[in-house]
């Protein structure tokens, strides 16, 4: 089973790709992680700047 590499806390740079063009680039803070899925792990982290929350695949993010 797939284990998470970030924590709640954790400061993540979202990677930019073409599946994430309408999405603020920048530092977000990992807020909670989700339930491994088929996809594999994801989190929801909010925005540094805006304070927004998405959630994002573990492959979208690197650490900040």
């Amino acid at each position: 089973m797939a284990k998470h590499k970030f924590a709640v806390g954790d400061r993540v740079a979202l990677l930019h790709n073409s599946s994430n063009i309408n999405v603020r680039p920048g530092v977000y803070t990992i807020v909670r992680a989700m339930p491994v899925t088929s996809q594999g792990c994801q989190y929801r982290a909010k925005n540094t700047m805006d304070n927004h929350e998405r959630v994002f695949d573990e492959v979208q993010l690197r650490e900040a």
